[in-house]
């Protein structure tokens, strides 16, 4: 087997990993592990086109494995089908639901509002996804036949075919729960077979295997709403992420009182804070930690006065999927319910539909000198309603700009982050805007996991991988990342993946 990457190693974004078994025969079949959209500094240099076109050779392609369902994961799915893809599309229960939401959202951001186009996208998308339980192992379709010889088949070409078989005869699949948004799963690749003989009459019952874990994202221990990801009990290679790899989280009570005491400064002004979320994940964590905030000071009028604003259809609807997935939230959460408190859905919090009613806002809380924290995607700030909330508010001494997960080099979230402590400014809408906000930073709310979880991900399993890979993140998170590695396994291969 060999696998090969068609994104996410020389960022964190444009996931897109193939693996490919018995390669070296002719019936080598592939799998596709996510396929996802680039963004931010790893676009420059390429058009809208280049970043979205399908580069790579899908006729053995038979199947297309979901991780989850963020868009640097799954932004390049409708050009595979473009491409001509028809195979099925694997995805755990929840993903499998949520996945046409994001992809029809997508089409009509970056691509068309078209809406026979993009039915037609969806409908497609429907017929060839294949929901699938966690903890499930399920056949994945592979080449494996040996035509048996024909007459006019020369013995020599007969004995060489059975004297060569694929190493492996059999692959299956399982979706393990990774703990980063609703729906996200690591993957195993279960690859089996007889062992290839020297001769062609040889009889024997011996098994070759091989399991291949993809982490997809894995998330940080002790987040908000959705239980840790818990190691497999084997890998034999093993393609992780590093987005954390250099850096450790805050602590949840720690981030927790962070966030309090963030904004209640912040709001002192009675100014707005603002919040960029990704739609999916993120936002549900930050809305469930508010309610508790809210819940644990009844009789602080700071909290009690306060408006939350989710500026964000999507994220309305990924908040109502969460609700209806709730059998997946970590016990806390149920517990919560158990008491009659409704994390998700509060009384201080308003959802923000239409577009009409986005702008009105906007206009609204810039009238008056009312404390609001308003949530919007994109959680990265290249685009979507918090640009607007960015332009109009940024330039404003009064404006606490959040950042609660990660930004990725080149997106306009990491040069606020990087140039707003300095007085510097940013370039919103083609309008140059003069950062005059308090700009904050709460890594602990990452939806990802830190190098501990990273590191602990490996070491918690029975058989460790002798070949690890590792993707996913900037150049300094993988290396640091690798030398742990290389400490905690001396004898495995560490690499650093590379297209």
């Amino acid at each position: 087997m060999q696998i090969i990457h068609h994104g996410a190693v020389n960022g964190v974004t444009g996931s897109c990993h193939q693996l490919d078994v018995n390669h070296h025969s002719k019936h080598i079949s592939s799998y596709l592990i996510d396929c996802g959209l680039f963004q931010g500094a790893e676009t420059a240099g390429q058009s809208s086109a280049e970043q979205l076109q399908i580069t790579f050779d899908i006729n053995n392609i038979k199947a297309l494995i979901i991780t989850h369902c963020h868009i640097d994961h799954v932004g390049r799915i409708p050009y595979l089908l473009a491409a001509g893809f028809n195979q099925p599309i694997y995805a755990t229960t929840a993903t499998a639901a949520l996945l046409p939401l994001v992809i029809e959202d997508a089409l009509k951001v970056g691509v068309t509002r078209d809406t026979t186009l993009i039915q037609a996208c969806i409908n497609r998308l429907n017929k060839l996804l294949v929901a699938v339980d966690y903890g499930q192992w399920i056949a994945l379709p592979i080449n494996h036949e040996i035509s048996s010889p024909s007459r006019s088949t020369s013995t020599t070409a007969v004995t060489n075919t059975l004297e060569n078989p694929p190493r492996y005869t059999k692959a299956k699949l399982k979706f393990k729960p990774a703990g980063h948004i609703l729906g996200s799963a690591y993957v195993e690749i279960d690859l089996s077979g007889p062992k290839a003989s020297s001769t062609s009459n040889a009889k024997t019952s011996a098994k070759t295997s091989h399991r291949v874990v993809f982490s997809g994202d894995l998330g940080a221990s002790y987040a908000p709403l959705l239980a840790s990801p818990k190691s497999p009990y084997r890998a034999d290679t093993l393609v992780i992420e590093s987005t954390y790899g250099d850096k450790n989280h805050q602590g949840r009570k720690d981030r927790s009182k962070q966030l309090k005491n963030i904004i209640e400064k912040a709001v002192k002004d009675n100014g707005v804070v603002l919040i960029p979320a990704f739609s999916i994940g993120r936002t549900q964590e930050l809305l469930y930690e508010f309610e508790h905030i809210i819940y644990r000071n009844k009789n602080n009028s700071t909290w009690q006065d306060i408006d939350i604003i989710v500026d964000s259809p999507m994220a309305a609807n990924f908040t109502q999927k969460y609700r209806q997935f709730k059998m997946l939230w970590d016990n806390e959460a149920k517990r919560k319910l158990a008491q009659g408190r409704h994390p998700l859905d509060f009384n201080q919090l308003t959802t923000i539909d239409s577009h009409q009613d986005h702008l009105a806002v906007i206009n609204y809380l810039d009238s008056v000198n009312k404390p609001t924290i308003i949530i919007a995607a994109s959680g990265m700030c290249t685009g979507g309603r918090i640009s607007n909330y960015l332009a109009r508010f940024l330039s404003k001494p009064t404006t606490d700009v959040l950042f609660v997960g990660y930004q990725a080099k080149g997106t306009t979230g990491r040069d606020i982050q990087t140039y707003g402590p300095q007085g510097g400014y940013v370039y919103i809408n083609e309008l140059k805007i003069d950062i005059k906000a308090t700009i904050h930073t709460i890594s602990g709310y990452s939806a990802h996991a830190d190098q501990h979880n990273l590191i602990n991900f490996v070491k918690r399993m029975h058989h460790k991988p002798s070949h690890i890979r590792i993707v996913h993140g900037d150049e300094e998170a993988k290396q640091a990342l690798a030398q742990e590695y290389r400490k905690l396994i001396p004898t495995a291969d560490i690499v650093i993946g590379k297209e």
